[in-house]
């Protein structure tokens, strides 16, 4: 009896001693992700001013994307008097060069009647329609979600802005892809005539020799709906897995772009092949799986540089312009199962699972 007790008290001061210790790793871990955190604001005095900001993005909401984005923004400005205002360009619906023009103008004049204390501005066609305007004057611009480099837009030589650029997560998707469905070789790329795709296709062909396992053989801009279809079916004699990279553009009989959520949902009924791409939204309307970037990160990355800005700590021009590095690999089971794909329980441990379709709920 004796023994057994000596036995048990020795394994509960084992337990204790590793408790202990686990306890110390952690708390050792906290303290340093907390001065992580909290390394930019160390200098920071919060500024009693109620700042201004108008927000400009150049799609809308709600939409996942967007909305988170605006999210991480905020939560970075929390402790912040804000006074906000949105303006939504909405140019996934409004796609022609006269319709973004006139969205770029009424943004403009928003701006220059309102009179924010800052901008931020999301996404590429915000930046051609107006972010550019305000370059190296004395309204404050922080841009996220930026797919052309800044010289573009000719940032680097604007004192006043600075921000987050957007590189998609191209190598890590066609490896998820592989690990889904070890059988694909060829692939598709699909886009759309929107300008933004054009460096986004050049990264991905920058970056074919690190997927050497499979091969791109078509890179095909697509202007409508109609030939989007024709494509697809094509596809199933000539390739084994889509990129549906830009699918925003297509029109309809009317010249009308039709919603990328009616695209995906007719991909999911009509298509046998598997597909990826790279935002998350893609996966909740069916695509098998992206490897997506973190809008969350991306919008609480430049509100992390407007707190820095709008508390006087550091200068616009001061800021490197770089992207964030999250992925978040997402697989869409249901997609999966309407493919007759059994995924591993070794893949689905380490993604995010989407059960459903989008439009199913």
């Amino acid at each position: 009896m004796n023994d057994k007790k000596t036995f048990l008290i020795t394994i509960a001061l084992i337990l204790i001693c590793c408790a202990v210790f686990i306890g110390i790793k952690l708390t050792g871990e906290d303290q340093k992700a907390a001065v992580d955190i909290s390394a930019t604001d160390t200098e920071i005095t919060i500024p009693e001013k109620t700042f201004k900001i108008l927000h400009i993005m150049s799609y809308h909401s709600p939409w996942e994307w967007t909305d988170t984005l605006y999210g991480g923004f905020k939560d970075a400005l929390e402790d912040f008097k804000i006074e906000y205002r949105v303006f939504q360009m909405d140019t996934k619906r409004f796609s022609s060069e006269a319709e973004k023009q006139q969205k770029g103008r009424e943004a403009r004049a928003l701006i220059d009647s309102w009179k924010p204390d800052l901008i931020y501005t999301t996404d590429d066609d915000a930046q051609i329609y107006v972010g550019e305007y305000y370059n190296n004057t004395d309204l404050l611009h922080v841009f996220s979600a930026v797919n052309e480099a800044p010289e573009v837009y000719h940032y680097d030589q604007a004192a006043n802005v600075a921000g987050v650029l957007e590189i998609e997560h191209f190598v890590e998707s066609v490896k998820l892809l592989k690990q889904i469905v070890p059988d694909v070789k060829k692939i598709a790329a699909v886009f759309d005539d929107s300008p933004m795709w054009i460096p986004v296709m050049a990264r991905m062909k920058a970056k074919l020799d690190q997927v050497p396992e499979v091969e791109f053989v078509a890179w095909d801009t697509i202007l409508t709906f109609e030939e989007y279809k024709e494509k697809m079916r094509e596809y199933h004699s000539t390739v084994d897995a889509v990129a549906l990279i830009g699918i925003f553009g297509f029109k309809d009989a009317n010249g009308q772009n039709v919603p990328y959520q009616e695209v995906l949902k007719w991909t999911a009924a009509n298509s046998r092949l598997p597909d990826f791409s790279f935002w998350k939204d893609r996966a909740s309307f069916g695509t098998l799986c992206v490897v997506s970037v973190s809008g969350y990160e991306q919008g609480q990355a430049a509100g992390k540089i407007a707190r820095q800005i709008l508390a006087g700590v550091k200068k616009p021009s001061e800021f490197e312009m770089k992207p964030t590095t999250k992925g978040e690999p997402i697989i869409n089971l249901a997609r999966a199962k309407k493919l007759g794909i059994n995924v591993k329980s070794d893949v689905l441990l380490s993604v995010q699972v989407i059960n459903t379709f989008e439009w199913e709920k």
